[in-house]
């Protein structure tokens, strides 16, 4: 089963969550009938020989009282075990049902616009004919897939509309929506969107993108949830030159308990990160997570500055850095995917962080930054507390994403 299959097909969780519920409760409990042997009533005649054989005997029922007992701690624990077990997959399915709830409301905004583009292009529909392709192109690019993953899907959708023969509205409605499904499922073969650690020492993650895209609150969040986890996390402010950068780090630090690594303001950013990583060496720190600055107007001076930070990590820890993490505003739209594509020709970029995706329509960029630069998208922002930066799933993005539009269909 594809994943557009899946999306149409995807029972409800909280059925799930119900049939646990009711498996538990008519769990049936086990009840160990002890059976003891007949006691003889001694004759005269053999009383002497009958003694020592009710004491046998005796002994004979406490032992088998001690195992039925046994066997009845046993079975309880048994059952004890298997309710726990219960309990905790009816936790991680309660868990998954909140996190794909919260992603569904952090994509709302994306998900009116996708609906509302996707109504007004099915309303105008009459025949599939060249100015249906047209107006096919133009909604794709509207809904921030950009231009290059519109045109290779239109150019695709010619094909697989006379492929299939499909000329009612219904239709062509089903095979664009599994088009589109079907593309976005495939830019994810191969794709790692896991994040990597050190096997031994300090992993460091640098993080890197232009001012104002969420950078430091990001890596705040991050060691927050990483120290939660039990790792010992340390952070180097090596955006030294924007006005309260590092302050604003500190404040993070604060807030998580961690230590920050800092230097004057204005200092060589790379002497910052030298520190940092010296001190996640000598306290057996598990993450070192960087900042770094981030203006766009002094490109060549920012990329080597990168490069240098880089050098540095590399000498004293010569794996790392294990992430280059690029972090982007999903409300800038195209303005994203021409920043990731910059980053990407500059340095070895290993993921993207998409921040900000409660607050815009624009959340369709997550698709041409898949599919133009092959860059796995890792984390995703969908609000403002440290729990709302969740780690990328594509299938969980895909369903709230395009499952409202299969809602659509289905209903007209």
């Amino acid at each position: 089963m594809g994943l557009f299959d899946s999306i149409r097909k995807a029972f409800s969780v909280d059925d799930a969550i119900e049939t646990a519920r009711n498996q538990r409760q008519n769990h049936a409990s086990i009840t160990v009938e002890t059976l003891y042997p007949a006691q003889t009533v001694p004759t005269v005649q053999s009383e002497e020989i009958d003694k020592p054989q009710n004491d046998i005997t005796v002994g004979v029922e406490a032992e088998i009282s001690h195992t039925y007992s046994e066997t009845e701690t046993e079975t309880e624990t048994e059952t004890e075990t298997e309710t726990e077990t219960e309990t905790e997959t009816e936790t991680e399915t309660e868990t998954e049902t909140e996190s794909q709830s919260q992603l569904d409301s952090g994509l709302d905004e994306t998900k009116k616009s996708w609906a509302s583009r996707w109504q007004h292009f099915i309303a105008n529909f009459r025949s599939v004919d060249e100015d249906f392709f047209d107006d096919l192109e133009e909604t794709l690019i509207k809904a921030d897939v950009g231009a290059a993953t519109a045109l290779q899907l239109t150019d695709e959708l010619r094909d697989e509309v006379k492929l299939q023969n499909a000329k009612s509205k219904q239709a062509v409605s089903e095979v664009i929506l599994e088009k589109l499904v079907n593309h976005y499922e495939a830019q994810g073969i191969n794709e790692d969107t896991a994040m990597h650690f050190a096997q031994n020492g300090p992993t460091v993650i640098l993080f890197v993108g232009v001012n104002g895209v969420g950078k430091t609150t990001t890596i705040g969040k991050l060691a927050a949830r990483y120290k939660g986890e039990g790792k010992k996390v340390l952070l180097a402010a090596g955006d030294t030159f924007r006005a309260g950068a590092t302050q604003q780090l500190q404040v993070w630090g604060e807030r998580d308990g961690v230590e920050v690594v800092a230097g004057a303001p204005n200092s060589d950013p790379a002497s910052v990160v030298y520190d940092g990583v010296r001190a996640a060496i000598d306290q057996q720190a598990d993450i070192l997570f960087v900042d770094t600055a981030g203006r766009l107007q002094n490109n060549v001076n920012l990329m080597q500055e990168l490069e240098k930070m880089k050098r540095i990590i590399s000498r004293e820890l010569p794996e790392q850095p294990a992430e280059v993490l690029l972090v982007l505003d999903a409300t800038t739209g195209q303005n994203a995917l021409q920043q990731a594509k910059l980053f990407k020709d500059s340095t070895d970029v290993t993921g993207i962080v998409l921040t900000k995706l409660d607050g815009t329509a624009k959340g369709g960029i997550i698709l041409p930054i898949r599919n133009e630069l092959h860059l796995p998208v890792k984390w995703i922002g969908l609000g403002e507390q440290v729990n709302d930066l969740q780690p990328f799933v594509a299938n969980d993005f895909a369903k709230s994403l395009f499952g409202q539009l299969l809602e659509i269909r289905d209903g007209d």
